[in-house]
């Protein structure tokens, strides 16, 4: 009955409903190419495929995967036959050259190829990723000032994610390298995700040479804007220095001034405003006692002295002071 399908060698057969289904069991694509770098593909240079997670494929891979029940977006297993080594990525274009497959260099590291080895690619069905945690393998990394951001961007190049990747990403013309430490789901095959269409949730871990710096103690504001904070005096003394009287005696001590009473010092200024002296320039060196008014008078200031007055009184009544004499003896 089924003579003359010869692409059909191998049949399974199932009975549903009493009738005979058959399938095509060649849903898989498996190929063995040479690998190459995406530096050495012809056409102008894109940086974006060489820190990235695709490859390039010939176009007769193109039309075998169309010819197969294969589930999209097309995602391949790959696996170094010598070593078995192996990692996962998507396909961005079918224009490599028959027989040859180009790779990101940092996946060529990371199976431990060189160009012209051959690798194994198969088709895979991964499950979308919901978390991932990653390592950067430098300090370096650190200098970024929004790494999230960065990487959510650098990420739009991947497709799949597999536990134990060294990846790359370039930054501001400087290449940094993340390493996959964990994935979820855990139950993936070969420890691979895909991070297609999916919300990821991301965790970092310290940098590889990391080395955290040691807290230092809080400072006060105080020492930072370097102000000297007053030292507390032990010793106090409420009258410091020596005291002085009015008159030009010989300086007492501190404990003589503070022991006088103020009637004795109330009088003393009272005696030296009656007996007040006045010094060569004609002022008064005393200082005036209180003044004791009645209840209702008022004082409005002593009476002005002009400087010099009291000399010029005394100047005019000594002008013309003694007795005359005539020259000749009056005549009698």
């Amino acid at each position: 009955m089924y003579a003359g399908f010869d692409d059909f060698e191998h049949l399974e057969t199932s009975f549903v409903y009493d009738m005979p289904m058959h399938h095509n069991p060649n849903v898989s694509f498996t190929e063995t190419y040479r690998c190459y770098p995406v530096i050495m593909l012809q056409g102008n240079e894109r940086e974006n495929i060489n820190y990235g997670g695709k490859i390039i494929l010939p176009p007769t891979a193109l039309a075998k995967l169309a010819s197969l029940n294969i589930q999209y977006p097309m995602l391949f297993e790959l696996r170094n036959t010598s070593n078995q080594q192996h990692s996962h990525a998507g396909v961005l274009e079918f224009i490599a050259e028959e027989g040859r497959v180009y790779l990101p260099y940092w996946m060529m590291q990371t199976l431990s190829l060189t160009e012209g080895d051959f690798i194994e690619i198969k088709n895979a069905t991964l499950p979308l990723g919901t978390f991932v945690k990653i390592q950067p393998q430098s300090p370096d990394f650190l200098d970024i000032s929004d790494p999230k951001a960065v990487l959510e961007n650098a990420l739009r190049n991947f497709s799949t994610l597999t536990q134990g990747d060294i990846i790359q990403i370039n930054y501001n013309k400087k290449i940094y390298e993340i390493m996959v430490l964990e994935v979820k789901p855990t139950d993936s095959p070969n420890n691979g995700i895909s991070i297609v269409e999916t919300d990821l949730e991301v965790d970092f871990a310290p940098p590889v040479g990391y080395v955290e710096k040691p807290q230092q103690p809080k400072q006060s504001m105080a020492s930072k804007i370097n102000i000297e904070e007053p030292i507390a005096d032990t010793k106090k003394s409420s009258f410091p220095g020596v005291g002085q009287i009015l008159k030009k005696k010989s300086a007492k001590s501190s404990s003589s001034i503070a022991s006088s009473s103020s009637s004795t010092f109330n009088s003393k200024l009272e005696e030296e405003s009656e007996n007040g002296e006045n010094d060569k320039n004609g002022h008064i060196s005393n200082v005036p006692g209180p003044l004791n008014l009645p209840f209702g008078k008022l004082f409005f200031g002593y009476k002005v002295v002009p400087l010099g007055a009291n000399k010029q009184v005394e100047n005019e009544s000594t002008s013309f002071k003694g007795e005359g004499k005539r020259l000749r003896p009056s005549k009698k």
